[in-house]
């Protein structure tokens, strides 16, 4: 019988070291400025669906110097521009022009943002619009060994497709142990889209962070998503171009198909369009991502 005893033992503190060893191979992002990033109240949560509460006088006027235009000082670290980069690398695709901001090899992390119409890959690391949460991004990309970037692109079909495919190509080459995740503004989530449904794209991508966006019912026939790829959806109550409603039906009818998927549903009660680019916490999103990458 004490032989039994120390031989179970001896097997639990095994399958607790694997355990530990498992857990700290999962990155986590280290804070940055996460006081001031973090959710306003939360008006509400129920399992993976949460209402939070957004006040354009506090959310824009009051941590804008100048609304919609720059961030209070506060909010920003100007000194991660030391490693922001603007390239133009060449690939099957044609020649991609695109900003990158952190490590060039051997990142742990790659995070891109794709850009909405009229857009370019100059808003994606613009310091000071949507309150510094690019800037935050940038941050916790150079502080944490990964890669932020923001690319332009030629449209938001298969050629624009093809493009993000051939670049994160170029970097998974240059850090093959990285995990991806794609964020995708407004009309870039159709590139969100198409990226799920290629087959060297969805069977390389982590997660998707759908921000004031659209939905596709062909993600479900996708390779991301037989991977079970985390999905994110931020969305503003009263976005007039993705109207909130729809978006919630795409998410409801993903927890459809698989109760157990990996996906969050953030709604900014009163936001508009560009309101989940402004209010999406970079870092509790993107470790919830890690928890869950395949």
């Amino acid at each position: 019988m004490a032989v039994r005893t120390v031989l179970c033992a001896l097997l639990t503190s095994i399958f607790f070291l694997f355990s530990c060893a498992a857990y700290a191979d999962v990155l986590t992002l280290k804070p940055f400025k996460d006081d001031l990033f973090a959710y306003p109240t939360i008006l509400s949560s129920e399992g993976a669906y949460t209402v939070v509460d957004y006040r354009e006088l506090r959310d824009i006027n009051a941590r804008d110097k100048v609304p919609e235009r720059r961030a209070q000082a506060q909010y920003v670290d100007t000194g991660v521009r030391k490693v922001q980069q603007d390239l133009l690398p060449k690939s099957g695709a044609g020649n991609i022009r695109h900003i990158a901001v952190g490590r060039m090899q051997a990142a742990g992390i790659i995070v891109l943002y794709l850009h909405g119409q009229g857009g370019s890959r100059k808003q994606g690391v613009d310091d000071f619009t949507f309150g510094g949460n690019f800037n935050r991004i940038k941050n916790l990309m150079a502080g944490n060994g990964g890669l932020y970037l923001s690319p332009d692109f030629s449209d938001f079909g298969d050629t624009g497709a093809a493009q993000i495919a051939a670049l994160i190509s170029h970097y998974a080459e240059r850090s093959p142990g990285a995990k991806i995740f794609v964020a995708c503004g407004s009309m870039g989530g159709a590139l969100c889209w198409k990226l799920a449904a290629r087959k060297d794209t969805g069977g390389r991508i982590d997660g998707l962070l759908l921000l004031g966006s659209l939905w596709d019912e062909s993600f479900f026939s996708s390779p991301a998503f037989k991977r079970r790829v985390p999905v994110f959806f931020g969305q503003g109550s009263k976005d007039p171009v993705f109207p909130v409603e729809k978006q919630e039906a795409f998410f409801r009818s993903i927890l459809a198909k698989t109760k157990t998927y990996p996906t969050r549903f953030v709604r900014f009660e009163t936001g508009t369009h560009g309101t989940p680019i402004r209010m999406t916490d970079w870092r509790g999103t993107l470790n919830w991502m890690l928890s869950e990458a395949p």
